[in-house]
């Protein structure tokens, strides 16, 4: 009778502690899941890109996310988002290759090159020329950004509007996002534009990373919590029927 008692109490006061570890664990996991989405609506806008201009990082009918970040802060080699009224009023998506102050030309030895600098643009098509019409010598007004598609084929950019005011160059306020990653097909974050290091230090990407973990950690916290309670109570009948059993009663 005392060692029927002994176990009782043992196994209520485990299954007390766990009942209070799934529900800490549940609790958290809606904070970190929820947090995360409501966390990622306010930073993150989705964009569905409808041409190839910026294949192969990009091709048509891509979904990629853009932060919500303010145009003072882009940099070279940044993908970004923006609307430009004398480019059709449209979001659009294009790579900045040239910021304010800088002096931009192609081609030199078949490369881009910025403030005298070749750039070595490791997002483009292999074997694809840098440019196929030719870029004057231009220096980008403050304030304003030189936007080029990866695809240099097919892509109406800067090049496209350099007879108009400020060569063809955008506005840093007419940028919406900067593009953090293509997330249908899951491509995963952008690749770092590192031939743009000799000018300057580049962005850092935002915390997209971050929100994924805490929304996955989350979901398993969740699910690992709410399935404690039916585990938990098989486990609790198995060991009660087994203690109740007389032995050798097989």
């Amino acid at each position: 009778m005392s060692s029927t008692t002994t176990r009782t109490r043992t196994d209520e006061g485990h299954g007390g502690l766990g009942s209070k570890l799934s529900g800490l664990a549940v609790a958290l996991g809606c904070v970190l899941f929820l947090g995360g989405f409501v966390w990622g609506a306010i930073l993150y806008q989705p964009y569905t890109v409808p041409t190839d201009s910026m294949s192969p990082t990009i091709v048509a009918g891509d979904r990629v996310l853009g932060q919500r970040i303010d145009g003072s802060e882009i940099k070279r080699g940044d993908v970004v988002v923006f609307r430009q009224a004398s480019w059709g009023d449209m979001a659009l998506v294009k790579r900045v290759v040239a910021v304010g102050g800088d002096t931009i030309a192609c081609c030199t030895d078949g490369k881009l090159t910025v403030n005298g600098k070749q750039i070595q643009e490791s997002y483009l098509r292999k074997g694809q020329a840098a440019e196929l019409v030719g870029i004057p010598s231009i220096k980008v007004p403050e304030g304003r950004l030189f936007l080029l598609g990866d695809e240099r084929t097919g892509s109406l950019d800067s090049t496209a509007h350099l007879t108009e005011a400020f060569n063809g160059t955008v506005s840093r306020s007419g940028v919406e996002a900067r593009v953090d990653a293509v997330v249908w097909p899951m491509k995963g974050m952008l690749p770092r534009p590192t031939g743009f290091e000799p000018l300057g230090a580049l962005s850092t990407p935002g915390p997209l990373r971050l929100l994924t973990v805490a929304i996955v950690v989350g979901g398993v916290l969740v699910l690992g919590g709410g399935a404690y309670g039916p585990i938990a109570g098989r486990l609790a009948k198995r060991r009660a029927v087994a203690v109740a059993e007389p032995a050798g009663a097989r």
